[in-house]
């Protein structure tokens, strides 16, 4: 693995520091979409989950998973963040104690329609047929 993708990559390998920063992102960003402190009608129009914020060794860049309640219309939500999100930077340095504030970049979560095309396929008759093979033997 290359030594940059190390350094970009919060993972499963991320610092107590790296995962406090992202918490303290994730709360703070829900909290100004829950306060309607973002002034946008395709945010405002939508209920807007943040289930997770990875942010990088440096602290330098926080990349915020997003999903709005029934996964409608995702794509439109995260082009209504990247609109704000120099607005969302400057309120989060003003929200948690940081020298820096971190680079936001916005992403549909998928790891609920992930989830879901795993389960089906655990549920189809093929793998269904080869599980009960392996009962057999």
């Amino acid at each position: 693995m290359s030594r940059n993708k190390q350094h970009r990559d919060s993972g499963p390998n991320a610092s107590q520091r790296q995962l406090r920063v992202g918490e303290l992102v994730r709360h703070a960003l829900a909290e100004m979409i829950a306060r309607g402190d973002v002034h946008d009608p395709v945010i405002e129009g939508h209920m807007i989950t943040i289930p997770e914020v990875k942010v990088t060794a440096d602290l330098r860049l926080a990349t915020v998973y997003v999903m709005p309640l029934g996964g409608k219309d995702a794509d439109d939500v995260v082009a209504a963040f990247e609109r704000h999100k120099k607005y969302l930077r400057t309120e989060i340095a003003h929200r948690i104690n940081l020298k820096f504030a971190p680079d936001l970049r916005f992403r549909v979560d998928d790891r609920f329609a992930e989830a879901e095309r795993i389960d089906k396929l655990l549920n189809s008759p093929e793998v269904k047929r080869d599980l009960d093979h392996g009962d057999d033997e």
